[in-house]
């Protein structure tokens, strides 16, 4: 892999990169209006002994050309540790150059060697068909058994002041 597209683990002064491409991204699956992510939340969440997800770039730390950011899972369903890429994104001119694939490949590597992860899990979009093509060409299965829902919000709040126990 030349310099330019070189895989490397994110460092917190990638923050503002990371957020540019997550944008980028949210725009293209047609939820730029809901993005949330800062560079703040980036660092804090991101970073540090207690950091919630870990991050790959690819490219130099002038041109980032992509990103892959993933979290460890566990199935009970496998009985093992897994990794959940919540996104992986490319710049335009970097796609179909096999960079998304190496991208999820450093994944796996680092979430097989940390968290003995057995299984790789994300989501892509329905109307994504680009991406469901990618993912299909490298033996992604779908499972029509499963549809994610999601909880957030105020919705969310009222659930958790429910707990009868304090943890």
């Amino acid at each position: 892999m030349t310099p330019d597209r070189k895989i490397r683990p994110a460092e917190a002064t990638d923050a503002d990169a990371i957020v540019d491409m997550l944008s980028r991204l949210a725009n293209e699956t047609g939820d730029g209006e809901r993005f949330a992510t800062t560079p703040d939340t980036i660092r804090e969440f991101g970073f540090g002994p207690a950091a919630r997800f870990a991050c790959l770039v690819a490219g130099g730390s002038q041109n980032p050309l992509g990103l892959a950011l993933f979290f460890p899972v566990f199935s009970t369903l496998r009985g093992m540790p897994g990794v959940y890429v919540q996104d992986l994104w490319l710049a335009p001119d970097a796609r179909g150059q096999k960079l998304g694939q190496a991208l999820l490949a450093a994944v796996a590597a680092q979430a097989e060697r940390e968290w003995q992860a057995g299984y790789l899990h994300l989501t892509a979009h329905h109307h994504n068909l680009g991406a469901i093509s990618f993912y299909t060409r490298l033996g992604f299965d779908a499972n029509a058994q499963d549809m994610p829902l999601t909880l957030s919000g105020a919705k969310f709040s009222a659930l958790a002041g429910k707990a009868e126990v304090a943890i």
